[in-house]
């Protein structure tokens, strides 16, 4: 299969896109039409999980600013062991198209049994111990090898935050595989060697150069690049969430997340009804939605997005409601990853 056809194929996955209608790209205008640009030449393909949130231009952009300013563009940490942080997050997420991209692309940097351990729910058997440490710290098991340094450590962080969010907003927007269903099974190797190959990075973009995409978030000056970009991005989706998620909800989540171990819930989705009860009955559906997202996103249903009042089923409604709850649980995810106090992200970016 040649990589042009992979690339026709992934932007045709944009029409399997759940719930929402994604912007097509020929149909791109303004910030959409920009950000899709810059994803193309920076990310080599237009990504579903960033192209999903185009029917909100600002959450579209902030989603792409915290990918492409932690895992894309160069730093002080190698791509391998970001990308090693992305794969290893997510599948503590329960999120196996996100999985499956990173390990491809964690394979093409030279670290194909990385990224088989990986996917097979076996990182203890990494056989570099630095990838391996940096996988623990990333999944949740461990904390973060000491002789990292700040810098890239603060990378390695922003990274598994940016994966926390994806994980959410994918599990409930996209199918289990980034390869369209429409591949036939003898064609999904040859399929996933030329998607990775797609994945491969070529050179590495510098940093900074999706800034201008959002306006400064208000308060402090940035300590650096990469807070300056997750601070922007944390700004447009909260007033995102301002706008489409009631603030009750968005209190009691706040709430819930606070007192949240990071654990999953399971399957069941017991747990969730007895937190509604202090909502009102027409907040009972959004707040479902943002709750699921936050803890479980791989439990919200067709049926919990039909719940929702007619004037929150519109497309950028959805894509907020359930990134507003994605950035808040990934925020709180990453306060528990964090390295050592003198090692955090600057505050400016855990809004």
């Amino acid at each position: 299969m040649a990589p042009g056809l992979v690339r026709f194929a992934l932007r045709r996955t944009l029409r399997d896109v759940k719930y929402v209608e994604a912007v097509r790209p020929r149909r791109a205008r303004g910030l959409v039409r920009d950000v899709y640009r810059q994803v193309e030449r920076d990310f080599g393909m237009l990504a579903p999980p960033i192209a999903l949130h185009s029917p909100s231009p600002e959450v579209l952009a902030a989603a792409w600013l915290m990918l492409r300013e932690s895992l894309v563009a160069g730093g002080a940490a190698s791509r391998a062991g970001k990308e090693a942080v992305a794969a290893a997050v997510s599948a503590a997420n329960s999120c196996p198209y996100c999985v499956e991209v990173h390990a491809m692309a964690l394979g093409t940097l030279g670290e194909p049994a990385a990224a088989a351990a990986i996917e097979a729910g076996d990182p203890a058997a990494i056989p570099d111990r630095g990838l391996r440490a940096l996988t623990a710290w990333a999944g949740g098991d461990g904390g973060l090898p000491a002789d990292v340094p700040e810098d890239a450590a603060a990378e390695f962080t922003a990274v598994a935050v940016a994966f926390h969010y994806l994980n959410r907003v994918v599990s409930v927007f996209l199918g289990p595989s980034p390869l369209p269903e429409a591949v036939p099974p003898t064609a999904r190797a040859k399929a996933k060697a030329v998607l990775g190959f797609l994945l491969k990075p070529g050179a590495t973009p510098p940093a900074g150069q999706a800034l201008d995409l959002l306006p400064a978030a208000p308060g402090p000056g940035p300590d650096s690049t990469l807070s300056d970009a997750f601070a922007r991005a944390a700004a447009a989706i909260e007033t995102a969430g301002e706008r489409s998620v009631p603030s009750r909800v968005r209190e009691l989540v706040r709430r819930e997340l606070k007192a949240w171990d990071g654990k999953q819930p399971g399957l069941s989705r017991a747990w969730v009804e007895p937190v509604l009860a202090e909502l009102p009955a027409e907040e009972h559906a959004p707040g479902r939605i943002a709750l699921l997202t936050a803890k479980s996103a791989y439990q919200v249903t067709a049926a919990d997005v039909a719940a929702l009042s007619p004037e929150r089923t519109d497309d950028r409604g959805v894509v907020e409601l359930v990134s507003w709850a994605a950035l808040t649980a990934a925020v709180a995810a990453g306060d528990r990853l964090s390295p050592p106090a003198k090692r955090r992200l600057p505050r400016s970016q855990r809004r």
